[in-house]
């Protein structure tokens, strides 16, 4: 009888974390992937002036990667398929990339933020709390985020239409790739043919081929240092591995002289710039 009673509270423990496990697996509480965004660092008065000069829109900004910025190198990010900069298909023999599922996605290009935008969006107020900043006129629909973002935030709109963190990509990769944060897959999960880019989807993570990892790493202290986005220390950590272990290649450097003729900014970690987190400008909302 006495042991009995000893196992009975064990019993009722693994029930419960048993009942926990599913109650995450069906949504009735967030896994850990699913906690919401931190709030947004304190922040300083910007600076208006020394924001690069980025393309008003979008549409102008991936009409410049196609046409100038990789003209002549017309391949994509991750994967190196060929792709016609006109009507933006995708040669997938050329680079072994097999879809996983969308076969139509797959045999167009589109233009990759390597730095999400849903992620520098929630450092903003017009993301957060779009009903305050564009209140939804009687009769229609409230604006999201993003768009509202893109109609009255100038840092915003700047840091959505940066040409140094657009990226030519095959279309079902960047779709998978969502807004996942970048770090290291176990199991080598590769479900796009030769192309060794791997999406875990329950964990919201995305680990590139090693030939890009340097790109990514230097893009991300780029969209940091410029727009003021803390990284955590771990962000540092593998970034600063992956720029070591990738460096940076010609055609890197030639598409960082390619953006500043256009943008009037270069990135300066292509350059040789080292990643200091405490020399980060914090930009407020405006």
């Amino acid at each position: 009888m006495a042991k009995q009673q000893k196992q009975l509270p064990i019993a009722i423990v693994i029930v419960l974390a048993i009942l926990y496990f599913f109650a995450q697996k069906l949504g009735l509480l967030p896994s850990e992937s699913q906690q919401p965004a931190p709030p947004p660092q304190p922040t300083a008065p910007i600076d208006l002036s020394r924001l690069p000069h980025s393309p008003s829109s979008f549409n102008k900004a991936k009409t410049l990667v196609y046409k100038e910025i990789y003209k002549g190198h017309e391949k994509t990010f991750y994967c190196n398929c060929a792709f016609n900069p006109t009507d933006r298909s995708v040669d997938l023999q050329s680079c072994g990339v097999t879809p996983r599922k969308d076969s139509k996605r797959a045999q167009r290009t589109e233009v990759e933020h390597v730095f999400p935008a849903h992620q520098f969006g929630h450092f903003r107020q017009c993301w957060r709390e779009p009903e305050k900043v564009c209140p939804a006129e009687a009769g229609k629909k409230q604006a999201s985020g993003r768009q509202c973002c893109e109609d009255t935030d100038k840092v915003f709109l700047t840091a959505h239409n940066d040409l140094h963190n657009l990226y030519p990509a095959v279309g079902e990769i960047n779709g998978d790739r969502s807004n996942f944060n970048w770090g290291m897959v176990s199991g080598e999960k590769r479900e796009y043919g030769k192309c060794a880019m791997e999406v875990d989807s329950e964990n919201r993570r995305v680990e590139p081929p090693a030939y890009v990892q340097g790109d990514i790493a230097r893009t991300m202290f780029y969209m940091s240092a410029t727009y003021g986005i803390r990284l955590s220390k771990q962000d540092i950590q593998l970034f600063t591995a992956w720029s070591q272990q990738d460096a940076v290649d010609g055609w890197e450097h030639e598409r960082n002289q390619r953006i500043e003729k256009i943008q009037g900014n270069r990135n300066p970690f292509v350059d040789g710039a080292v990643y200091d987190p405490n020399q980060i400008a914090h930009y407020a909302d405006e």
